[in-house]
């Protein structure tokens, strides 16, 4: 079992990532068992790996999830560090014993994985987001990850 610690994890957030530059070709979902799904690779500026995994229900619009990944080198495991979800099931956090019914952002924390819970397992309300696209924007707002910067040469470079 992987863990990692508040600080490790807030380091692994907050590492610059940059998305491949046709990475909304990459993102198409593709249809599954009743669900859409689709994942990227994403490396990290320090050198780790990440997952970006987009999953839509087929018939719930309000049932998704946006959740980044870290892939540490030396196991085939993956830690969720965040997820970002829809508003289509009630939430509860089972330490501070509080529900909630709406869009959530889930955060990995040291004292969930303490309990033997999943990394992931806390979650807090959002109104920042009410679809799986602007939940994708949020979480790349908040993951610190880039669209890489295309070159194409303007007309007064090919001058």
């Amino acid at each position: 079992m992987i863990r990692f610690s508040d600080k490790e994890i807030d380091k692994l957030i907050k590492e610059p990532k940059v998305l491949p530059v046709n990475f909304q070709e990459i993102l198409r979902l593709r249809s599954k068992r009743g669900h859409s799904e689709r994942d990227i690779d994403i490396k990290g500026d320090d050198g780790s790996d990440f997952r970006l995994i987009l999953r839509q229900n087929k018939i719930n619009p309000l049932d998704f999830s946006v959740i980044l990944a870290y892939s540490p080198q030396e196991t085939t495991q993956e830690f969720r560090l965040c997820r970002y979800n829809g508003k289509s099931h009630q939430h509860t956090n089972s330490i501070e014993n509080v529900s909630f019914y709406d869009f959530h952002i889930h955060k990995a924390t040291e004292r969930y994985q303490d309990i033997g819970s999943n990394e992931e397992s806390y979650a807090e309300p959002t109104s920042r987001f009410t679809d799986l696209n602007s939940a994708l924007h949020c979480l790349l707002a908040d993951c610190n990850i880039q669209a890489q910067k295309q070159n194409h040469p303007t007309l007064f470079d090919e001058l």
